[in-house]
């Protein structure tokens, strides 16, 4: 996708440390080949791709990027059976019914049939819907456009999705085709529950986002949870990561090693014990199978609680 205002991008973050920087004042800590990746996208219009594991900050690296930037975060959640009218534009079929039944109680009015169709169909009736309304996102700094889960969509959704992600254009047939002033960044998400097609991941650069290493995640989780104590964020990234070798449904990611740590801080938690753990395991585990599977690592000791 290209820019025809990238000039106005530069201004946001000049540099990948800029940007990196700029990142870490909102809460989020990217490694260099994220920050690279964001920062292609915001200077040169390209749509970023993010695969990983769910829970490991794919989404909220879209979050992230707009806050560095002041603008605004526009998302469209996938699923399946999502329709075109939910990601483009629909037609208020309301206000026109009513706009019909206005013209035809009009007294002398020329056309007996009321209204034209050519009069429907303008901006007046039109409904922006995420890519559209991102398109045309008014102001000097673009909007950050999030297409979330973008694997829970099916084949037919991603080819509609080609001309947007190619060209940065949108076609109404009744209006013509859409050129934003402003192109948005965009970013996908995908979780790999399926393959995406090769058109799509042409249009775009790719990042995979891996789990990270225990330095890093307790860097994570310090910077998003600051209360918590030294000794409490080091063994939390460990258990967190000795789950993640576990034979589980749905292994933690470091958004719920996140909330764990947050829930044991709010509890004045100093320290990892069994108990605790094993009365706030919801925290980052979400099956009944799950819960038993780490239990019963905790009790024959191959998942220990605390450090050393």
């Amino acid at each position: 996708m290209q820019d025809p205002v990238q000039g106005e991008r530069f201004l946001s973050n000049p540099t990948v440390t800029d940007l990196k920087h700029a990142l870490v004042q909102v809460g989020y800590l990217a490694d260099d080949g994220l920050a690279m990746a964001l920062f292609l996208a915001q200077q040169l219009g390209q749509p970023l791709l993010l695969e990983g594991e769910p829970g490991v900050g794919k989404t909220m690296a879209a979050k992230a990027l707009a806050q560095s930037m002041a603008t605004e975060l526009i998302r469209l959640q996938c699923y399946d059976g999502i329709t075109p009218s939910e990601a483009l534009y629909e037609w208020n079929y309301q206000r026109q019914l009513l706009a019909i039944r206005l013209a035809e109680s009009k007294p002398g009015r020329e056309d007996p049939r009321g209204l034209k169709q050519k009069d429907l169909f303008v901006e007046e009736f039109l409904v922006e819907r995420p890519l559209l309304r991102a398109l045309r996102h008014p102001g000097s700094t673009a909007a950050v456009l999030l297409i979330d889960e973008i694997d829970r969509a099916d084949s037919e959704f991603e080819a509609l999705l080609f001309e947007f992600l190619g060209e940065g254009t949108v076609t109404i047939p009744e209006l013509g085709t859409v050129t934003g002033v402003n192109q948005p960044v965009v970013i996908l998400t995908s979780n790999r529950s399926r393959e995406l097609h090769d058109a799509l991941k042409r249009r775009c650069y790719y990042h995979w986002i891996e789990f990270p290493g225990q330095v890093r995640a307790m860097e994570i989780i310090r910077l998003n949870v600051p209360e918590a104590r030294d000794d409490l964020v080091q063994a939390a990234a460990a258990f967190v990561r000795g789950a993640r070798a576990l034979d589980l449904d749905k292994p933690p990611g470091m958004a719920e090693a996140i909330d764990w740590v947050s829930a044991l801080s709010l509890l004045g938690v100093s320290r990892l014990e069994r108990t605790i753990v094993g009365r706030t395991l919801g925290s980052i585990l979400k099956t009944p199978d799950d819960l038993a599977t780490a239990q019963n690592a905790i009790e024959d000791g191959s998942l220990p609680v605390s450090l050393p």
